[in-house]
């Protein structure tokens, strides 16, 4: 059986992105041992849907239960499209620079974009429902800096990327999710910390089949 992987890639550097080369060091793992189908999004190449008027509007139309006029159709038919590479995958893969304490801007117009109701999740009387449950991420996570406790940065208040990919995952139903946290790839040790992270990174594509869900810390002295 061929395994379906998702790439987000939130960093524009391309090859010179740490993220990105953790990502590709997972996936060629992965690949050495089971069938892969790799689909590549990057948020910074392709056309992203605005949220605004025609969206809106067909949002709230959905929601109230009203017809869609053609514009909103077309509106909602693109991120309709757009999140359909989400529901076809097995594994979605997030690689992700810090970026003023949060996630790049670019991926913050993607999850805009797709998450709505009967696109990601669903809403009636009994709650709120992902639609995503039972695939899997794994997310990476580069830092300049480090954000341990003591710090001038410390984690709680400024490695906010993580607490929201957490939360955005538990909102459309994924709760089994792999996290690779490498810090201070800018600092003395950042050659250290960016091995060590290629070799957490084809670890894991190794043995996720049999690990439960983690998450790991790199370049942290405490």
């Amino acid at each position: 059986m061929v395994e379906r992987v998702l790439h987000i890639s939130a960093s524009p550097r391309g090859e010179r992105s740490v993220s990105a080369r953790f990502a590709e060091t997972f996936l060629t793992a992965l690949a050495e041992r089971k069938a892969i189908e790799v689909d590549r999004l990057d948020p910074w190449e392709c056309e992203l849907p605005e949220v605004d008027g025609d969206l809106l509007a067909a949002k709230y139309a959905g929601l109230a239960g009203e017809a869609l006029t053609p514009e909103q159709e077309a509106a909602w038919d693109q991120i309709r499209k757009l999140a359909e590479r989400f529901h076809r995958a097995n594994t979605l893969l997030f690689s992700v620079p810090l970026w003023n304490f949060g996630i790049p801007y670019k991926l913050k117009h993607l999850i805009d974009a797709i998450s709505h109701k009967g696109i990601l999740f669903t809403f009636d009387e009994r709650g709120l429902g992902g639609m995503l449950g039972g695939r899997r991420a794994v997310a990476i996570y580069t830092r300049g800096l480090g954000y341990g406790s003591g710090s001038q940065t410390p984690d709680d208040a400024f490695g906010l990327e993580k607490p929201y990919l957490d939360a955005w995952f538990r909102f459309v139903g994924i709760s089994t999710v792999y996290s690779i946290v490498a810090e201070q790839t800018l600092g003395p040790s950042g050659a250290e910390v960016v091995a060590h992270g290629s070799d957490e990174a084809a670890l894991l594509a190794r043995n996720i089949d049999q690990e439960p869900p983690r998450a790991v810390i790199l370049g942290r002295g405490e």
